[in-house]
C-alpha cells in the first residue's frame, strides 16, 4: 500500500469521528432542551391581617366636663380708709398682715382728745342755744298775755315774739346736731373691722398721723372666695352658665383642685354669675365660681383656699345626647375614624367631634352598632383587610 492511500484513509477516519461527534453533540443538546420539565409557578403565602381591637358604637347622653383654670380671689376687698384725722395711738394684735378678725374688732385707735375737746365746746353751745329757747318761750307768753289784756284777738307775730323763737329753736336744732357730730367723730377715732375677714396688707402703725381718707389697711371678708374661669366658645356650648339673670334654677358645680405641700387639695363650688362683658383682647367668656367658708377647718389637714392660689377648674356639663365616647387615639387628625364592615375591611368615616380630653375624646354621627377601630396605626389604611382581635362596648 502506497503512503498516499494510507493519508487517505486516514483522513477519512478522521471526518467520520467528527461527524459522529457532532451528530452525538447535537442529539444531546435536542434532549436538554426538549425534555426540560415545565417551569412551576412560586408559591408565596397569603400576608398575614393586621389584628385590631374593635369598640362596637353605642350613642348615650353624657355629661362632660369641662376643664379650665384660674386664681382664687376674695369676693369682697376693701381699703380700710381713715374718715378723721389722728395720730394712731393703740393699734390690736390683729392688726398685722395675714391675722384674722371678726366683725366689730377693734383694729386701731387715734388719739381722741381733739374731739372730747370739740364735744364739750359743742355741748356748750347746745346748752347755750337752749337758754334762748327757753328766754324766747316765756317772753312769747307774756306778749300773749299783754295783747289779751288790750282786748284784741288778733295780734303782730313781731310783737308775740315768734321769729325770734323760731330762730332760737333753729339755733338749738343746729347745736344738737354739732353736738352729734362732734360725737360721731369721736366715735371713728375707733376703727373697727366692717365685716369677718382677714388682713391682707397694713399702711399705718403706732404713731403714725394719718389724714381723712387715708387707707390703713387692705383686707379682704373670708365668707367666700371667688375663682374667674375663662370659657372658649367651644366650651360654652357644653355648658348651662348663667347667662341671664333667671335663666337657669340650678348653676353648674365646679371642682377645684391645686397641688400644695406636696399633695393635690379639692374644694367644691358653683358657678355664681358670669362676667358683665366678653373679654376683648381673647374673646372668651369668664365664667365666676364661687366657694363658702374657704377658711373653715374639716377635721382634714386640706389647707385654705387662699387668694392668690392658682387651681384647676372641672365644671359640670349638660348633657350631649347621642354621643359616643371612644379612646382619642381612635381619632384620626381629620376627625375621622376607621369602621370595620362586614367584609372585614376598614372604611374611613367623617363624625363631629365635639369634645377632646387627654385620654378620651367624644364624637357624634356613628351610628349604633357601628364597629370603630379603637387605635390607629401606620398599616391601617380605608380598604385593607383586618381581623379582629378583641370587641367591646363604647358605653363601658
Amino acid at each position: 500500500m502506497t503512503d498516499d492511500s494510507k493519508t487517505n484513509r486516514l483522513t477519512r477516519r478522521r471526518l467520520m469521528g467528527s461527524a459522529l461527534f457532532t451528530a452525538v453533540g447535537l442529539v444531546v443538546c435536542f434532549l436538554v432542551l426538549v425534555g426540560k420539565p415545565a417551569t412551576q409557578p412560586t408559591q408565596f403565602p397569603e400576608p398575614r391581617r393586621p389584628l385590631v381591637d374593635v369598640i362596637v358604637a353605642a350613642p348615650s347622653d353624657h355629661s362632660i366636663s369641662v376643664r379650665t383654670q384660674g386664681t382664687v380671689e376674695p369676693v369682697r376687698r376693701v381699703g380700710l380708709v381713715a374718715q378723721v384725722s389722728g395720730k394712731v395711738e393703740s393699734v390690736s394684735d390683729r392688726f398685722l398682715d395675714g391675722r384674722f378678725f371678726s366683725a366689730g374688732d377693734i383694729l386701731l385707735e387715734l388719739e381722741k382728745a381733739d374731739y372730747e375737746f370739740a364735744i364739750a365746746r359743742a355741748r356748750a353751745q347746745e346748752a347755750a342755744a337752749a337758754q334762748r329757747v327757753a328766754e324766747e318761750r316765756g317772753r312769747n307768753l307774756q306778749a300773749q298775755r299783754e295783747w289779751r289784756d288790750l282786748g284784741t284777738t288778733e295780734a303782730n307775730d313781731l310783737f308775740l315774739r315768734k321769729p325770734q323763737l323760731r330762730a332760737a329753736e333753729a339755733s338749738l336744732a343746729a347745736a344738737q346736731a354739732d353736738v352729734a357730730a362732734a360725737e360721731l367723730a369721736l366715735q371713728r377715732t375707733t376703727v373697727r373691722a366692717p365685716f369677718d375677714g382677714r388682713l391682707e396688707k397694713k399702711s399705718v402703725d403706732l404713731g403714725q398721723f394719718v389724714a381723712p381718707g387715708t387707707v390703713l389697711a387692705q383686707i379682704y371678708a373670708t365668707d367666700r372666695v371667688e375663682v374667674h374661669l375663662p370659657i372658649s366658645d367651644s366650651q360654652l356650648a357644653l355648658l348651662e352658665l348663667p347667662l341671664f339673670e333667671t335663666a337657669v334654677e340650678t348653676y353648674p358645680d365646679v371642682t377645684l383642685s391645686t397641688r400644695f405641700g406636696g399633695k393635690r387639695w379639692q374644694w367644691q363650688g358653683q358657678i355664681a354669675r358670669v362676667e358683665a362683658s366678653i373679654d376683648r383682647d381673647s374673646r372668651v367668656t369668664f365664667a365666676i365660681a364661687e366657694v363658702a367658708n374657704p377658711f373653715s377647718h374639716t377635721g382634714s389637714q386640706r389647707p385654705p383656699l387662699t387668694p392668690g392660689l392658682f387651681v384647676e377648674a372641672s365644671i359640670s356639663g349638660k348633657p350631649i345626647q347621642q354621643s359616643v365616647e371612644l379612646p382619642a387615639t381612635a381619632l384620626r387628625g381629620d376627625n375621622t375614624v376607621l369602621l370595620v364592615n362586614e367584609n372585614s375591611r376598614l372604611e374611613r368615616f367623617p363624625v363631629e367631634l365635639l369634645r377632646r380630653e387627654q385620654d378620651l375624646v367624644w364624637v357624634r354621627g356613628i351610628e349604633a352598632g357601628s364597629n370603630v377601630v379603637a387605635e390607629q396605626s401606620s398599616l391601617l389604611a380605608a380598604g385593607a383587610a383586618i381581623e379582629v382581635a378583641s370587641v367591646r362596648s363604647s358605653d363601658g
